[in-house]
């Protein structure tokens, strides 16, 4: 049952809820099996991308080279934007996103970019043309980039919008989602 578990954690097609479920059912003395430990690898990394759960950190580079962890936000709200400087949805997006941003970056919100690009140059041009003024970050991996691959991140525009300890407390907010959940949380 422990190798079953652990090989499920691979199959989309199964609710992560009935996996998580599943583990939880699993003898306690089966703790340190090789399976068991795998298979609560996975579901800890697959959590860190749901509502309700701590979001997985990460540290990625800033144009200037700069690293940010995720660590950093604890205390504030913070959405993080999965984009592109090429993502024609993501570009009609900003505006929405920026709005937000002007609304409550007083009120202890924030906005962390991570770009699926892998060209410096249009990132970079893409953020002063769109008006982004809040931090971002690359590896300049496209949809290789290291945060996205641990997000499960397979198609953008997607966010994640964190509390001010770092827990997920919604997902993929688009135009007045994004602000009417701020004014909901952010008092």
């Amino acid at each position: 049952s422990c190798y079953i578990i652990a090989i499920d954690f691979s199959n989309e097609n199964i609710p992560i809820e009935n996996m998580l479920e599943a583990l939880g059912n699993i003898d306690p003395s089966m703790a340190k099996n090789s399976y068991v430990v795998s298979a609560n690898k996975k579901a800890d990394a697959i959590k860190g991308t749901m509502v309700g759960y701590p979001a997985n950190n990460f540290t990625q580079n800033t144009p200037e080279g700069k690293p940010v962890k995720l660590s950093d936000y604890k205390g504030k709200y913070v959405l993080i934007d999965f984009w592109a400087s090429w993502c024609k949805p993501c570009r009609m997006e900003n505006p929405n996103v920026v709005s937000a941003f002007n609304r409550f970056k007083d009120k202890g919100f924030t906005v962390l970019g991570v770009s699926m690009d892998s060209n410096k140059e249009a990132w970079v041009n893409a953020i002063r043309a769109d008006n982004l003024t809040w931090q971002h970050v690359s590896d300049l991996k496209g949809w290789g980039n290291e945060v996205g691959i641990m997000y499960g991140v397979k198609g953008i525009p997607q966010n994640f919008l964190l509390d001010k300890e770092g827990k997920i407390v919604a997902k993929n907010l688009r135009g007045p989602e994004l602000y009417e959940k701020l004014a909901e949380i952010i008092k």
